[in-house]
């Protein structure tokens, strides 16, 4: 099954153009030559990335028409909010006015982040829910990420692939290996977006990964997203003029002394800067924080999420605070998985229009039932694993990662049928934003 549906380009403006999918009018930048109105296309993130002959575009959006509307029409009735109400009446009155796209001001906010008990935390989930099905539809992201080395100069406290961990076993994939997987990912597998990540290893520099892009891209079309670590501003330019549209970076935490605290020698404003930066550039920034980090409060995880917004992410990443065990600081106690619940819906329920919110792998290793939860709680994206079975379970970034022992079409099948059971389509129909 295609992660992209086919839609007809109806109006061409400069480098903007207006696609329609089933009667639903999208906006995209379009950067590539001999684009015409009529021509139908595959587009990722806000951009067009292929050009799809009519024949084949009419065939998909045959098979899809049907199963299209039906899984619209399960996307709704299990978003409904229902008639369950709370006991809470200042829950009840702050969720009504959520779900009316109202604005919470920053005491509500944190009220929502400091529930508790089990009915106010189902209607919260259920809040954002409602609100993503409301403002996205049931277009739900699914891309692919290809973890191409675990080697890393830089020493954070609680990653398992940090400089300073002896134990972990390196590795790096070669470029044709990278080029070989990704390009097996887009015509093999479907995969119409896809991350490049790795340490902070200083073997791939900005001008090689620009390299592996350019020959990606020569032979497959598809998003490419890039999360090396930091590159500098010019490291940045460099990846974006190789075709590189997306970066994916956690800026980790929003507040300056517990950020140096975690990745001691680092400051917060450098890797917000070239967040900012990449923004600039014209880059979908991804970006998110660590849910539980030692001496994190509801206030620091708020503010996160408000930088994540303020930072114009396409994708909020938010994750559980996982350390290794072989790090400094392994033995923290694990947070549950109710505070990332919270967090999720509280985004939607901070950007209810605009962004893609992911479920983490993170978050699945945490709880067995994170994606579904993630899911019904606001969220629009899931990330599978791609990289190669030799090398995937030695990027061992925290113990046991969910999905490492499962093979590519096992992960899809299962990311497949959990997706038609809610009721979502994998696809990214963009959203409506100011271009």
């Amino acid at each position: 099954m295609c992660y992209a549906i086919p839609g007809k380009v109806e109006i061409i403006e400069q480098k903007i153009v207006t696609v329609d999918y089933y009667g639903e009018k999208r906006k995209a930048i379009n950067e590539l030559d001999k684009l015409k109105v009529g021509d139908y296309v595959f587009a990722q993130g806000g951009y067009v990335i292929q050009i799809v002959p009519e024949a084949e575009a009419k065939s998909i959006l045959e098979m899809w028409k049907e199963l299209f509307w039906q899984l619209q029409e399960t996307d709704v009735r299990l978003s409904s909010p229902g008639s369950e109400t709370s006991s809470d009446r200042k829950l009840s009155k702050m969720l009504d006015k959520a779900m009316e796209s109202r604005e919470l001001d920053k005491e509500e906010l944190l009220y929502l982040l400091h529930l508790q008990d089990e009915e106010g935390l189902s209607l919260l989930c259920k809040s954002g829910n409602f609100l993503r099905q409301k403002h996205l539809g049931n277009s739900c992201c699914v891309h692919g990420i290809i973890e191409f080395s675990n080697y890393c100069a830089q020493n954070c406290l609680y990653c398992g692939i940090a400089a300073g961990n002896s134990k972990v076993h390196r590795y790096r994939m070669s470029d044709e290996e990278i080029v070989g997987t990704a390009i097996q990912a887009i015509e093999a597998y479907g995969f119409k977006a896809l991350v490049l990540q790795s340490g902070e290893d200083p073997e791939y520099p900005a001008p090689r990964i620009a390299s592996i892009i350019r020959e990606i891209k020569k032979s497959a079309a598809a998003l490419i997203m890039v999360s090396p670590g930091e590159v500098g501003v010019e490291g940045l330019k460099e990846l974006y003029e190789a075709g590189a549209r997306g970066l994916l970076m956690r800026f980790e935490t929003s507040n300056p002394a517990l950020y140096e605290k975690i990745r001691p020698g680092n400051k917060l404003e450098t890797r917000l800067s070239q967040l900012r930066a990449a923004y600039e550039m014209g880059y979908l920034v991804l970006t998110g924080s660590l849910i539980g980090i030692p001496g994190q409060m509801e206030e620091d995880i708020l503010s996160d999420i408000m930088l994540a917004k303020s930072l114009h992410a396409e994708m909020f990443s938010f994750g559980p605070f996982i350390p290794h065990p072989d790090t400094p600081l392994g033995k923290h106690p694990l947070d549950s998985s109710r505070k990332i619940l919270k967090t999720l819906a509280v985004s939607r329920i901070v950007d209810p229009e605009n962004a893609k919110i992911l479920v983490t792998t993170a978050f699945e290793t945490l709880d067995k039932e994170a994606r579904e939860k993630g899911l019904s709680a606001g969220a629009n994206s899931v990330m599978l694993n791609i990289t190669p079975y030799q090398y995937k379970k030695e990027y061992a970034i925290y113990p046991n990662r969910a999905h490492v022992e499962e093979s590519i079409p096992d992960q899809i099948e299962k990311t497949l049928s959990l997706l038609k059971s809610l009721g979502r389509a994998p696809t990214d129909l963009g959203v409506n934003r100011d271009f």
